[in-house]
C-alpha cells in the first residue's frame, strides 16, 4: 500500500513539474510574442515605406533585429530540449537581407508568433492569476462578504459561504488545467518555431560542409602532430639507444683480441642499452594504442588512470558498451593529458573523472579543485586536445574561472 502511495505521489510530482515547466514556457513565449508584435508593426511600416524607396534604408537594421529576436527564441526553446541552432547576422545591405532564405522563414515566424503565439501566451499569463484568485476566493470573500463578488471568469454573484467554497473548487480546476493541459498548449505555441526557425536546407548543407572541412583539417593536423610525436620519441630515444648499442658492439669486437675481460664489460653495457631501447619502443607502441584498452576496456583503463594520478582522483565510470577503438583511445589520451595538466599546473588537492554513454555519445568530464585559469587558446596543451576531439566531430567545453574549480567536458560520437 505504501509503495502504491509513493508511486502516486511521484506521478503527481512529475505531472506538477511538467505543468510548471509548460507554464514557464508559455509565459516566456508571451514575452517574445509581445516583442514580435511590435516588430511586426515595424516590418509593415518599413515594407510600405520601401515602396516609395524611403524604407530601403531601414531594411538591413530590421533584418538584423528579426535575426536577433529569432536567435533569442532559439536560445529560449533550447532550455526545453528544442534544438534550433542559432544563425549568424544576415549579410549587410538590402540585397543580402532579401536573399537570405532563413530570414524569410523568420519573417513567417514573426507573423505567426506575434498573433497565435501572443494569444496562446496570454493563456499562460492568465491561468495562474485565475488559479490564485479562485483558490483564495473564500478568504477574501470572508473578509468582505458584503461586497458583491464574482469568480475569476465572472460567473454569478457569490452571496454565501457555500457558494464561496464552490468558487474555491473552481481554483482547483484551474490548477488541474495547468498540470494536465498547459504542457500541450506550450508545444502548440512552440510549433511555428520548430517548423520555421530551423535553418534553410541549403544553408544547413553549406554549414555542414564547412564544419566537415574544418574537422577534416583538424583530423589531418592531429594526425601530423601524432606522427611528429612518434618520430621524436623514436629519434630522441630508441634511435640513440640503438646507436649506442652499435658503438658498444664495435668496441667489444675490437676489445676481444686485446682484452677479453674489457669486452665482456662492454657487452654488458650494450645489453643494458638494448633492453632500455626495447622498453622505449614498447612505450612508443603503447602510446599509439594503449593495450590496456583491449585488456580491460575503457572503464578499466580510465579507472587505472585515476588511481595512478599524482593528485588524488575519484572515478565514476558508467560505460557498459564499447565504442570505436579510435574513440576510446582519444578518450583515454584526453583523460591522461588532463590529469597530467592537473598535477603540473592546477595546484589541486582533489580531482574527479566521470564517463558515461548517453544517446550514442561518450561523455567524459574531468574536474579539479585547483586555482583555475586554464584556457584552450592556440599553442596550449588543451588546444591540442581540442583539435584531436574535433577530428571526431566531438565537442570540448572548458569552464575554468579564476579561483577554480576547473571542469573539462568532452563529448565524442560513439561510432562503431
Amino acid at each position: 500500500m505504501s509503495t502504491e502511495r509513493s508511486s502516486v505521489r511521484a506521478a503527481l510530482g512529475r505531472a506538477a513539474s511538467r505543468g510548471l515547466t509548460g507554464l514557464e514556457q508559455l509565459i516566456g513565449g508571451f514575452g517574445t510574442a509581445v516583442v514580435a508584435l511590435l516588430l511586426l508593426m515595424v516590418i509593415v511600416v518599413t515594407a510600405v515605406a520601401s515602396l516609395a524607396g524611403v524604407g530601403l534604408l531601414a531594411v538591413p537594421v530590421v533584418a538584423r533585429t528579426v535575426r536577433s529576436l529569432a536567435n533569442r527564441e532559439r536560445h529560449r526553446l533550447a532550455r526545453y530540449d528544442v534544438d534550433l541552432p542559432e544563425l549568424d547576422p544576415p549579410t549587410r545591405g538590402v540585397r543580402g537581407a532579401l536573399a537570405d532564405l532563413s530570414l524569410r522563414r523568420e519573417l513567417g515566424w514573426i507573423a505567426v508568433h506575434a498573433t497565435l503565439g501572443f494569444l496562446i501566451g496570454l493563456i499562460g499569463v492568465l491561468l495562474p492569476l485565475f488559479a490564485l484568485r479562485d483558490l483564495t476566493f473564500f478568504l477574501w470573500w470572508w473578509i468582505g462578504p458584503e461586497t458583491p463578488s464574482t469568480t475569476s471568469i465572472g460567473i454569478g454573484h457569490v452571496d454565501s459561504p457555500f457558494e464561496a467554497l464552490w468558487a474555491t473548487l473552481l481554483g482547483v480546476g484551474w490548477v488541474a488545467l495547468i498540470i494536465g493541459v498547459v504542457p500541450n498548449i506550450a508545444r502548440v505555441q512552440s510549433w511555428p518555431a520548430r517548423k520555421l526557425l530551423v535553418p534553410d536546407p541549403s544553408v544547413d548543407l553549406s554549414m555542414r560542409v564547412a564544419e566537415l572541412t574544418s574537422t577534416r583539417a583538424a583530423a589531418l593536423d592531429a594526425h601530423a602532430v601524432e606522427l611528429r610525436r612518434i618520430e621524436r620519441a623514436l629519434h630522441d630515444g630508441s634511435q640513440n639507444r640503438l646507436v649506442a648499442v652499435n658503438v658498444l658492439l664495435g668496441a667489444a669486437r675490437r676489445a676481444l683480441t686485446r682484452n677479453p675481460d674489457e669486452a665482456e664489460a662492454i657487452l654488458a653495457r650494450a645489453q643494458d642499452a638494448a633492453e632500455t631501447a626495447l622498453a622505449e619502443l614498447r612505450a612508443v607502441a603503447r602510446s599509439i594504442l594503449p593495450p590496456v584498452l583491449a585488456d580491460r576496456g575503457l572503464a578499466g583503463a580510465l579507472t587505472g588512470l585515476a588511481s595512478a594520478s599524482a593528485v588524488p582522483c575519484e572515478a565514476e565510470i558508467d560505460v557498459s558498451g564499447r565504442c570505436a577503438a579510435s574513440v576510446e583511445a582519444t578518450a583515454y589520451f584526453v583523460v591522461a593529458e588532463a590529469l597530467t595538466n592537473v598535477a603540473k599546473h592546477s595546484g589541486a588537492q582533489q580531482a574527479r573523472v566521470t564517463a558515461a554513454l548517453r544517446g550514442g555519445k561518450l561523455l567524459v568530464e574531468i574536474t579539479d579543485d585547483g586555482h583555475g585559469g586554464a584556457n584552450a587558446e592556440n599553442g596550449s596543451g588543451l588546444d591540442g586536445i581540442r583539435r584531436r576531439i574535433e577530428a571526431y566531430d566531438g565537442v570540448l567545453r572548458l569552464d575554468s574561472p579564476k579561483g577554480g574549480p576547473t571542469i573539462l567536458a568532452v563529448e565524442l560520437p560513439c561510432g562503431s
